[in-house]
């Protein structure tokens, strides 16, 4: 990692839960729940949504993110993934509020692992309710990893070792519109359903400007995957939107982590399994005997 003169530092801002992206991520899912209006409670995880930070232009890198060494650490590696964290919802959030946000890089972890080169960087958030009280404590974990080598598994689309179980996307110009991406498919599960129109749409409405989710030149040719990358906070929210749409209870924590890339218009199905104080809900990639969790969220009730 270069600039040894950067240091973690903790950032403060007041911000409002912008009803506009919230009601955009609603129409997004498309599932029948009305969208939260001003005043009603935040549902879990949409603070994703609700408090977009838009960088300025002259501040984006290459790959569309803001540049490195500002807020998060200079790391010189190429490949991004938002792979997990955790978050405990101490108080309640409505659409509308005016919250304080403070959040710092917590720790930085070089690695080598199967892959090469790693760093970890693990972020620390609390957004507080207007009374001044803690209302989300999140962690959230991001992979900072080498570029694919060639014929990886990451280029082929696959996360196991069948490639006729495993199929790689389609190109992104041959698809279309797929519908709302989560349809119920027998008991305690969802199909999940993916397309180009869904990650822009998402990408808008949380300010994310990451081209592998739109920019299928740059995601093939530049960093080597097979197709457009389905957002890791895609995947998780919607996992969590599983929980809502059955109107369990409330939750009070949940942890969730990102196992494996998903790329646009893969066949996947998400999966809810009761347990002792709450639910799991897993993402199964593309239908197989061997279909492994790409993304698993734990949710914790009240």
């Amino acid at each position: 990692m270069a600039a040894a003169a950067w240091e973690p530092h903790t950032v403060t801002s007041t911000e409002f839960l912008d009803p506009g992206p919230v009601t955009a991520l609603a129409t997004l899912f498309d599932d029948g729940l009305p969208a939260p209006a001003v005043g009603d409670p935040l549902p879990p995880l949409w603070h994703w949504v609700a408090l977009p930070r838009w960088a300025p232009s002259s501040q984006l890198s290459v790959d569309g993110h803001p540049f490195r060494g500002s807020f998060l650490p200079p790391v010189e590696l190429p490949r991004r993934m938002f792979a997990g964290g955790s978050v405990t919802f101490d108080g309640e959030l409505r659409v509308g509020d005016e919250v304080r946000r403070e959040a710092t890089v917590e720790s930085v972890t070089e690695k080598n692992g199967r892959s090469g080169q790693l760093v970890i960087v693990v972020t620390s958030t609390t957004l507080f309710a207007p009374d001044g009280t803690p209302a989300v404590v999140e962690k959230q974990n991001i992979i900072y990893r080498e570029a694919a080598a060639a014929g990886s598994a990451s280029e082929r689309g696959q996360s196991g070792s069948d490639p006729a179980k495993r199929p790689a996307p389609d190109p992104a110009a041959a698809m279309t519109p797929a519908g709302p991406p989560i349809v119920a498919d027998g008991d305690a599960q969802w199909e999940f359903r993916t397309d180009p129109t869904l990650l822009m749409r998402f990408s808008a409405a949380t300010a994310n400007a990451h081209r592998i989710h739109y920019d299928w030149p740059y995601a093939t040719g530049v960093e080597g995957y097979p197709g457009l990358v389905v957002h890791g906070p895609l995947m998780t929210l919607s996992l969590a939107e599983t929980h809502r749409l059955a109107g369990t209870g409330r939750v009070a924590s949940l942890s969730h982590r990102n196992s494996a890339p998903l790329f646009c218009g893969q066949s996947a199905r998400l999966v809810s399994t009761p347990t002792d104080n709450g639910t799991t809900v897993e993402l199964l990639g593309p239908r197989g005997a061997d279909a492994a969790a790409h993304t698993t969220v734990e949710l914790t009730l009240a």
